[in-house]
C-alpha cells in the first residue's frame, strides 16, 4: 500500500485518482504531479515501484501544501478573519454561510437542524 503525505492510498484505483484523497490535490494537481515524476497516471496504485512511490512523494513535498499545513494554514486564515471583525468573519463566528447565500431557505448544512419555535400562536 502506498503512503504518501501520511494518507494511505487505496489500492485498486488509479494513481491519478488516488492522489485526489490527499486533502489539497484535485485533479489537476495530481496529474501534474504525475507528470514531473513521470509515471504514468492509468498505473494502479498497487503496481507503483518503490522509486516511483519515492519521485511523487518528493514532487509532492517540493511543490504543494497538503494536509496538516493546508489545514493548519486554512484555519488560520479564518480565525484571522473572526479577530478582524470583518463581515465574513461574522458570518463563520455565527456559523453561517459567508458567500452570499441565502438563509430564509436552504443553508441547513451550516445552520444545523431545525430548532421548532415553541409558543407561537396566532390569535384569532
Amino acid at each position: 500500500m502506498a503512503r504518501i503525505a501520511g494518507i494511505d492510498l487505496p489500492r485498486n484505483k488509479r494513481i491519478e485518482i488516488a492522489l485526489t484523497y490527499i486533502f489539497g490535490i484535485g485533479h489537476s494537481t495530481a496529474g501534474r504531479v504525475l507528470q514531473e515524476a513521470k509515471v504514468d497516471p492509468g498505473t494502479k496504485t498497487s503496481d507503483l515501484t518503490d522509486a516511483e512511490i519515492t519521485g511523487i512523494r518528493q514532487v509532492i513535498d517540493h511543490t504543494c501544501k497538503v494536509e496538516g499545513d493546508l489545514r493548519r494554514e486554512v484555519s488560520m486564515n479564518i480565525k484571522r478573519l473572526m479577530d478582524l471583525g470583518c463581515y465574513r468573519g461574522l458570518r463563520h463566528r455565527r456559523s453561517l454561510p459567508v458567500r452570499g447565500q441565502r438563509t430564509h431557505t436552504n443553508a441547513r448544512t451550516r445552520k444545523g437542524p431545525r430548532r421548532s419555535v415553541v409558543g407561537k400562536r396566532k390569535k384569532a
